[in-house]
């Protein structure tokens, strides 16, 4: 027997078969909104509740169908990885990414369409090559991360002093690490959530300094990533101020592998591993990227801003296609189902395509500084790959929680559950929602493979399904529309 939704949505039977795999019952869904609904009640001491009407609920239900219809989203990121490719901040690829972003929105016919200046110090990644020199010689493959600085022409020479996790690092107070390449073997749990990247990160970011405190030499880490492959996934590293800056790697998983088994099986032990290592990296270059931004006008309250974001940029070894391509297209090809629909939204819907996400959040800093002080009903950002959404979160005052849960309710035909209201709305609207208390909107996607393809060659188109993408563009689609819509507002500038 069919499930309601696929006699009642028949453009959604096919995809909501395959997500019903991975997603909570219907009746369990019902259980969650009616819950969601009487907290929000109650939070309020029960005073009449200001929902959306059936106009508005109608049009969700037209904008969900018209999106599982469309292969706008995929045309979208083909053309960008095709047309442009890997685009890193300040790069050539950069600016042919902003020429196109500008280029395409005003195509599809936003009324409003800009690109503001970002400032801007770009990083290139330059030549680099490592190899194990003892106890056996053996090639390593390996990519310096964003913002390592460079080695001395010859490269470095030393043995590696292996430790199992950035704790065990920090734990050490012994000099074992001076003069050495510190390594950190530290894995990456497979999550549908992308839980394990949390854990492992720190790593990335605190390791080469942790390191330089103990005099190492230069630093090198298991790849963050969820893979198997001979790929190496590279990553924003940071230095610590007062700190000496050392270089900073990541090697893939078999190759990783291979040091662990060197440094920890018995039959090795008293035989130091040493690693050769070169980088030609340069940082500091002065350079201006852009925020893309597209506009539809509010109607009745155009200056309350829906705010829906991705990144343009992406790092220089993929095509950036998951990493932001896909969340580039899943918002733009959501507010162009908004534009088509002939409804003017009730509040101003912006589309921001944010510079630099990857290496400084230069674009969100920006975008921070000029618009803190126009007020924000909600941010939200597409920045997790392709992947199915399965669950709908907020962050928003109590008094809008049963807006919420009218809003889950649309969604759960697409199999999306309700989620709880402490949503994390990406890495650049959750800078907002952190620095300026903005309310926030979230879509989890599915990130179970995301990080096998994550910062690495491999992040390529192919890894994008176009029946999981029409899904996301229709979620987009339906939380974009009605939240716009909602008769209460979701927070206000001092929400925390």
């Amino acid at each position: 027997m069919q499930e309601p939704q696929a006699l009642l949505f028949p453009a959604s039977s096919r995809l909501v078969a395959e997500a019903s795999r991975q997603r909570p019952s219907f009746d369990r869904t019902v259980r969650q909104l009616l819950l969601l609904s009487l907290m929000a009640i109650g939070a309020v001491n029960a005073e009449p509740l200001r929902l959306l009407g059936p106009a508005d609920l109608e049009q969700a239900v037209r904008l969900r169908e018209q999106a599982l219809q469309s292969d706008l989203a995929f045309e979208l990121v083909e053309s960008l990885v095709t047309e442009v490719g890997p685009r890193s901040a300040g790069s050539a690829g950069d600016a042919s990414a902003v020429a196109w972003a500008v280029a395409k929105l005003k195509a599809l016919g936003f009324p409003e369409v800009r690109a503001e200046a970002v400032p801007l110090r770009a990083w290139q990644r330059g030549d680099a090559h490592a190899h194990l020199t003892a106890p056996f010689p053996q090639p390593v493959v390996m990519t310096a991360l964003g913002n390592s600085v460079a080695t001395p022409k010859e490269g470095i020479n030393a043995e590696i002093a292996y430790y199992s996790d950035l704790a065990a690092l920090k734990a050490d107070s012994s000099d074992r690490a001076s003069g050495k390449i510190v390594y950190i073997d530290q894995k990456t749990e497979r999550s549908r959530t992308g839980s394990g990247y949390g854990k492992a990160v720190a790593a990335r970011t605190e390791g080469p300094s942790e390191a330089a405190k103990r005099g190492a030499l230069a630093f090198a880490l298991r790849s963050i990533g969820t893979d198997h492959d001979r790929l190496a996934h590279t990553g924003a590293t940071s230095y610590q101020e007062g700190i000496r800056a050392i270089p900073a790697v990541a090697v893939s998983n078999p190759d990783a592998d291979l040091i662990a088994r060197l440094s920890l099986q018995p039959r090795y032990q008293g035989r130091p591993v040493k690693m050769h290592l070169s980088l030609a990296s340069e940082g500091g270059i002065a350079a201006t990227s852009h925020n893309v931004i597209a506009e539809i006008p509010g109607s009745s309250a155009p200056e309350e801003v829906v705010m829906i974001g991705a990144h343009l940029d992406s790092w220089d070894l993929g095509q950036g296609a998951i990493d932001d391509g896909a969340g580039v297209a899943i918002v733009t090809a959501a507010a162009k189902l908004v534009l088509d629909s002939g409804l003017k939204p009730r509040r101003t819907l912006r589309v921001v395509l944010f510079a630099n996400e990857e290496n400084g959040f230069d674009g969100t800093k920006s975008y921070a500084a000029k618009y803190r002080n126009q007020r924000h009903h909600f941010v939200g950002e597409s920045d997790f790959g392709a992947g199915l959404v399965w669950r709908f979160q907020s962050r928003v005052r109590a008094e809008a929680l049963p807006v919420v849960a009218q809003i889950a309710a649309q969604l759960a035909p697409l199999g999306i559950a309700a989620g709880d209201n402490q949503a994390n709305p990406g890495p650049d609207a959750g800078y907002l929602m952190r620095l300026h208390g903005w309310p926030a909107l979230e879509l989890s996607q599915d990130g179970s493979d995301y990080f096998d393809w994550h910062h690495t060659a491999n992040d390529t188109l192919d890894k994008i399904d176009p029946l999981k993408l029409r899904q996301n563009v229709a979620a987009w689609a339906v939380m974009v529309w009605l939240a716009g819509q909602s008769p209460v507002a979701f927070g206000s500038m001092d929400l925390k």
